[in-house]
């Protein structure tokens, strides 16, 4: 990738001349699509119905998705999901998602979900979260986009992700339960490190690390070769970009979501060209469901947030390159992180036979790293025939991952809603 130092600006500008295009597509997708047109019924109108609807789809902006978690079914009974902000921060809310059970329903565990920061939405993880909650008051980090944070709020780097779980852990309340999923493993495990030394009551009960880079040396994946195949400097000049106006966030220097997304495409581009040639011919065949799919899919997965300069390139160096937390060489605002300190904490490591993200053995390697541990805490699972993202959402996850995860935090949990 050449340095393009203009390339955010360049995209902006690209969005905003397809707007036009965006609205005749629409506009045409509804006109051929209408029950009213009697022409719309036709192989031809059925034709530029879809077409309509793939141009809109393709090239209009996807913003912040929604979390639509309304209700679910618990016991054979459909309860409302009640969902507030617990706490926030200019870099993250943390949301509270909580089934509204009958009066004297007994107390159910607590458990932050920290998600991913590393281009898309937190309500990525809106399966993940739909699941729990039938057992579980879940509390989820909804990562703010970077180029919405304005420059006056300062700067946010690795250390500060540190801290931030350690204080949402706190949020939670006396010994809650943790799940990582992905990204964040490396910063969850070094919180829950530093708290367990500190005696600190809000360390948690469980920690549950999903697909995560603990020790990306085991199994290197295509990204772990791309942070490894190239000088840090590299990525200083060619993945980093200025926010443009008229964003909150502008001038400050981030990771663009965009560019972390065509990467990710691009590592699947017969995959993802072969899906949208299916969502035309489910268009023009009429099949309502299959479409709705594709589409639920892609509006999350194409809406994408940007992640500091600072966080972005320290995660490459600390993670991706000099393996800091793996070699028990991390230092935290000058003190060291040592893993060996939780002796009191359940770990349950979590990965994908197929994951070409964080490759096997990377978030197993937590079991190495926390060594004084003992086997009555420790849990780990290899799901056969998933990739990445099937490690926490989708039908395996609900039917084989999920129950180890819950039957692991419910043997280990110290006082259900005890300290909210």
């Amino acid at each position: 990738m050449k340095n393009y130092p203009l390339l955010y600006s360049f995209q902006e500008l690209a969005y905003q001349s397809a707007e036009p295009l965006v609205a005749a597509a629409r506009a045409g997708s509804a006109l051929w699509g209408s029950a009213m047109n009697p022409l719309a019924s036709t192989p031809l109108g059925r034709a530029l119905h879809a077409a309509a609807a793939c141009a809109t789809h393709l090239f209009r902006r996807y913003g912040k998705p929604s979390w639509g978690i309304v209700d679910v079914g618990v016991d054979g009974r459909t309860l409302p999901v009640l969902q507030t902000v617990a706490w926030r921060s200019a870099w993250c809310d943390l949301v509270l998602f909580s089934a509204q059970r009958p009066e004297g329903s007994l107390p159910v565990p607590r458990v932050l979900v920290v998600a991913p920061l590393s281009g898309h939405y937190a309500s990525l993880l809106r399966g993940t979260v739909r699941t729990l909650v039938a057992d579980h008051d879940v509390y989820v980090t909804d990562w703010t986009n970077a180029r919405e944070v304005p420059l006056s709020a300062g700067t946010f780097d690795f250390h500060d992700y540190i801290d931030l779980v350690r204080t949402m852990l706190q949020q939670v309340g006396d010994r809650p339960h943790v799940l990582a999923v992905c990204q964040p493993g490396p910063c969850v495990l070094a919180a829950a490190s530093l708290m367990a030394e500190d005696g600190d009551p809000a360390r948690p009960a469980t920690m549950t690390f999903m697909g995560s880079p603990l020790d990306a040396r085991h199994s290197p994946t295509v990204t772990n070769k791309l942070a490894e195949g190239q000088p840090f400097s590299w990525f200083e000049r060619n993945m980093i970009q200025t926010v443009p106006p008229p964003y909150p966030g502008a001038g400050r220097r981030v990771y663009p979501g965009f560019v972390q997304l065509t990467s990710f495409m691009m590592l699947n581009v017969d995959k993802h060209q072969d899906a949208h040639w299916r969502y035309f011919q489910s268009l023009v065949a009429g099949d309502g469901d299959a479409a709705a799919k594709h589409r639920e899919f892609y509006d999350e997965y194409l809406a994408v947030l940007d992640l500091t300069e600072e966080f972005y390139l320290q995660t490459v160096d600390i993670v991706f390159q000099r393996h800091l937390l793996a070699r028990g060489e991390l230092l935290h605002r000058g003190r060291a992180v040592r893993p060996e300190r939780i002796t009191d904490i359940g770990l349950h490591t979590v990965e994908g036979a197929e994951d070409d993200i964080s490759g096997l053995g990377q978030t197993e390697a937590a079991h190495t790293m926390c060594s004084t541990l003992p086997d009555a805490l420790r849990a780990h699972w290899v799901q056969p025939h998933v990739g990445h993202y099937g490690v926490f959402n989708g039908h395996r996850f609900e039917t084989d991952i999920y129950p180890r995860v819950r039957d692991f935090i419910a043997r280990l949990d110290r006082g259900g809603s005890q300290g909210r």
